[in-house]
């Protein structure tokens, strides 16, 4: 039995479905988007960017070119009033360039099963805010660049 509100499922079906949205075998950045308030964002924090409008789709089209086979495990979700916090893994064969504020790093084969936290603010069935944190020297680990990421960077 559960103990959450429904509120609290309504608000888990909504973040479940935005994540089916940008995982690789079933894309689609534009309903990814649609999924925003007006005025809603999503901050990259590891990056330090705030995408607004179509913008916010860049980064599920980023990873999707970088890691054909992305798709998240979302291991934990805790809620309070209209915010969701989710644990999860970013997972994937790093098959295409990873574009990064830095520079874009090629293809390594390398498979990730990088560590991620995202917290959700929800209002009226839309995400106004979408704040990502992805344990980014993790996943620089797992790519195998973070020990010469100077020489990885095509610039």
């Amino acid at each position: 039995m559960s103990n959450k509100t429904q509120q609290q499922e309504h608000n888990e079906k909504l973040v479940r479905h935005l994540y089916y949205l940008a995982d690789a075998a079933s894309r689609d950045t534009a309903k990814f988007v649609s999924m925003f308030a007006d005025g809603g964002y999503f901050y990259d924090v590891a990056g330090g960017k705030k995408y607004y409008g179509n913008d916010i789709g860049m980064t599920v089209d980023v990873y999707a070119v970088a890691f054909p086979d992305m798709h998240r495990k979302l291991d934990e979700f805790y809620f309070f009033e209209n915010v969701v916090i989710v644990e999860l893994s970013l997972n994937g064969t790093h098959k295409g360039d990873l574009a990064m504020p830095a520079g874009t790093i090629p293809p390594t084969g390398n498979e990730i099963h990088t560590p991620c936290c995202d917290v959700f603010h929800i209002v009226n069935d839309k995400i106004t805010s979408f704040h990502c944190y992805v344990a980014v020297p993790i996943m620089l680990a797992q790519v195998g660049v973070l020990m010469n990421l100077g020489a990885a960077f095509k610039h």
